[in-house]
């Protein structure tokens, strides 16, 4: 549970989670990758999301490393954090927990059976699954990380409608010009098409 202090300084909480994909390789193998997206500002409703390094099978020390590279000074993901919701998943090892804490980084292991407690992060992983990965076969390992959540994540933060913040779009990029009412619109195609977003030329 959250500290009363945090819920009425709302001070900035992120959330970290772990989902699987099936990649299948030239030779025939597939094997289930997994990859941890840190998520979710709370303190300003936004949603933002990051994608770290794709591995098969994380382990403990991948899990530490991990935590260094989130918690790196001026550059981490989870600098300016106070606390990291997390599942009770043993990948989230004691270890993992003490590397946030050391740089003032409170990590609280969620309840059992508790999605209704990361929903944000939940609804992202089900939004990347749907939209993406059920609709796409995966070659190589390449083809998950360093292009299909890439293109993913470009469209989920800068192209695709909100309708839980009132569709709007969370971080619009100036040159799209969303606020026009006139000139062609145009369309931009991510994956072959598979996500699209429409945008009025500048007049």
């Amino acid at each position: 549970m959250l500290p009363e202090t945090c819920v009425d300084s709302c001070p900035k909480i992120n959330s970290l989670f772990h989902f699987c994909s099936t990649i299948t390789f030239p030779k025939g193998l597939k094997v289930d990758a997994t990859a941890p997206p840190a998520i979710f500002e709370e303190e300003t409703k936004i949603s933002r999301a990051t994608v770290f390094r794709l591995i098969p099978s994380p382990d403990q020390p991948w899990m530490k490393q991990m935590a260094r590279n989130m918690t790196l000074a001026g550059i981490g993901f989870l600098r300016g954090c106070k606390y990291l919701l997390h599942v009770r998943d043993t990948k989230f090892c004691s270890a993992f927990d003490a590397i946030l804490e050391a740089v003032g980084i409170q990590a609280i292991k969620l309840p059992p059976r508790s999605p209704n407690l990361n929903a944000y992060c939940e609804r992202w992983i089900r939004s990347v699954k749907t939209e993406l990965l059920s609709r796409m076969i995966l070659i190589g390992e390449r083809s998950l990380p360093h292009h299909c959540l890439e293109n993913y994540m470009a469209h989920f933060h800068a192209e695709r409608n909100h309708q839980g913040k009132d569709n709007v779009i969370l971080f619009s990029e100036p040159e799209d010009h969303l606020s026009e009412s006139t000139g062609s619109i145009q369309t931009r195609e991510r994956l072959g098409g598979l996500l699209k977003f429409y945008y009025r030329e500048a007049a």
